[in-house]
């Protein structure tokens, strides 16, 4: 089975900073992709960032700029540092990760427990 562990959320006042990170591990082919996603009180999962093993990434436009994904592949761990937070960025944040099992070798979708980023105004 593959674990995702994550770390790094909290409260921070308008336009400060938080970095939230992401640990995978356990029986790991390869990482295809690793991204976050938020869902915020009465809305929807929606995508924040993600990045592909190819080096391709994509942000919500409504993060563009403030926000970077970046990843330490020989750990497994992706990052996202978030600046100039602003309350409507208020959710819980869920790191993703599309991976190949090493046991099976089947392609799945992987998720953490969430972290829960508060922005005050």
């Amino acid at each position: 089975q593959v674990q995702l562990v994550e770390s790094g959320g909290g409260l921070v006042q308008a336009g400060g900073s938080l970095r939230l990170s992401c640990a995978a591990s356990g029986a790991i082919f390869s990482i295809n992709a690793m991204g976050w996603y938020r869902q915020a009180p009465g809305k929807q999962r929606e995508l924040v960032t993600a990045t592909t093993s190819f080096g391709s990434t994509n942000y919500a436009d409504s993060v563009k700029g403030r926000f970077t994904i970046s990843t330490e592949h020989d750990k497994n761990t992706v990052y996202l540092q978030m600046n100039s937070l602003k309350p409507e960025d208020t959710a819980v944040y869920y790191c993703n990760v599309d991976a190949i099992s090493g046991v099976d070798m089947s392609r799945s979708d992987y998720w953490g427990q969430g972290t829960q980023v508060t922005v005050s105004s």
